[in-house]
């Protein structure tokens, strides 16, 4: 990362993803956010995990930095809370017992070799034939898992590829780097 964020500006973003989330689950207007510093302009990719008592309750994000940060985070919240296929949306009962992180991304980079991935540094992208999965650098090392066996659990259950597709010369793998954010820290 370049310059990590101020104390100021994480507030700000899980004071956004708090407010894009309650607006979208109570069915109010989508609320307008003006960016409060340079860096939460910036174009930035970006992932909103939510996880109610420890355990992952949606976690969705931009790879890319397609929108200014702020917005992206906005975006991100309420799609996590509302748009991962692998939980019903957060209700409003949920609310008040949903913990967020906010994991802020560097611009991706190909790697030529497997072995140039580190676990716990890096999150990992693996593309091969219009299929792709990624994990965010916080996964292997919170599964415990080494290089291989991350590499492979991505093929096989995030990009839907053969196990060991991550040792196909035909399939890219790209690293990036990410400031992880949790809101109970910053309390």
């Amino acid at each position: 990362m370049k310059e990590g964020l101020t104390e100021e500006e994480k507030r700000e973003l899980f004071r956004i993803a708090h407010a894009a989330i309650e607006a979208e689950v109570r069915g109010l207007p989508k609320p307008g956010f003006t960016p409060l510093t340079p860096m939460l302009s910036e174009l930035r990719g970006v992932f909103v995990t939510l996880k109610e008592d420890g355990n992952l309750r949606g976690c969705i994000g931009y790879i890319e930095g397609i929108r200014p940060l702020s917005q992206a985070v906005a975006e991100m919240a309420v799609a996590a809370a509302t748009g991962d296929p692998r939980f019903p949306p957060v209700t409003e009962k949920e609310l008040s017992k949903v913990e967020y992180e906010i994991s802020v991304l560097t611009p991706k980079k190909q790697i030529d070799y497997p072995e140039e991935f580190m676990v716990g540094k890096h999150g990992i992208i693996v593309q091969r034939g219009g299929r792709s999965g990624v994990f965010l650098p916080q996964v292997a090392a919170e599964e415990g898992w080494t290089r291989e066996e991350t590499l492979t659990f991505l093929c096989l259950h995030k990009a839907g590829l053969p196990a060991d597709a991550w040792k196909d010369k035909n399939t890219k793998l790209f690293v990036f780097e990410a400031e992880v954010i949790e809101e109970k820290d910053l309390k």
